[in-house]
């Protein structure tokens, strides 16, 4: 047997996403691991060891026993408290420390993928994700994957891959959150419709829909009456959707049209990075 042929593109786009960050970091000096990103109290070390230590628990890694200091601003719940476990952990490791590691992380993982037997609707059990289709985990570790690559590409101002095999991945799972922000988050009115426009290296026009009973659907079909457009591009909307940036920071490059209010729900609405 082999890869299921379905999952293969997932793994293509990770493996093509995590060897660019590998490459990324490869020849980075001290000051250099220290810079800010764009996800809240992290920097560029702490951004490569969230990476190294998603790929850890992938490979059923037993979780690091450390107790986190207590004066973590960006910590506010169970899951930022998670996550940060593998950061913090790592947070005095030097570049070649982590480096290393980085690079033994992705030939393991990779041996994994490798020899991956199982049928992508076959169950599987995450500690972040919970019990999912091995199919929609994969695409969710791409899609973690290649949003730290463009943390770091733009913490380092090194941009590049915004069109990779990753970034349509990145696009698909952004477009399927984009119902919840809208319908529930947001609270869009009932028979209401929400359009998106993004251009740039990766273009496309979405619609999100909320019917009668509130409940919110994506589609490619144009809308003669939305209650609001969002024309931006497709890296500011990668940063917004993301939870990269607040809407105030990027407004000179979101139009906006429609109800305003709404408007700002939506732009509001989008999860915090982590």
């Amino acid at each position: 047997m082999t890869v299921h042929t379905s999952l293969q593109p997932s793994i293509d786009a990770w493996t093509q996403s995590i060897e660019a960050i590998s490459e990324l970091v490869s020849s980075l000096v001290d000051g250099e691991w220290n810079r800010p990103t764009e996800c809240p109290g992290w920097s560029v070390r702490d951004v490569v060891s969230h990476v190294i230590g998603g790929e850890c628990e992938a490979l059923g890694d037993p979780r690091p026993i450390h107790t986190l200091p207590r004066d973590l601003y960006h910590v506010t719940d169970e899951t930022t408290r998670y996550l940060e476990v593998q950061v913090d952990v790592r947070r005095h490791h030097t570049g070649p420390e982590m480096t290393s590691e980085l690079e033994y992380t992705i030939i393991r993982r990779s041996r994994q993928l490798r020899n991956e037997r199982r049928k992508p609707e076959d169950i599987i059990s995450y500690p972040l994700y919970g019990k999912m289709a091995l199919a929609d985990f994969l695409q969710m570790r791409v899609f973690d994957v290649w949003s730290h690559e463009q943390d770091l590409r733009r913490a380092l101002r090194r941009p590049g891959n915004l069109t990779s095999p990753a970034a349509l991945v990145a696009r698909d799972v952004l477009l399927q959150r984009l119902p919840k922000t809208v319908a529930e988050t947001a609270a869009a009115p009932k028979k209401s419709a929400v359009v998106f426009d993004v251009h740039g290296p990766v273009e496309f026009l979405r619609t999100v829909r909320v019917d009668e009973n509130g409940n919110g659907t994506v589609d490619s079909a144009p809308s003669l009456g939305p209650v609001v457009t969002f024309t931006t591009d497709w890296e500011t909307f990668t940063r917004l959707a993301g939870g990269r940036v607040r809407p105030r920071k990027v407004a000179d490059k979101v139009k906006i049209e429609g109800d305003t209010d709404l408007a700002e729900r939506i732009l509001g609405g989008f999860p915090v990075a982590h």
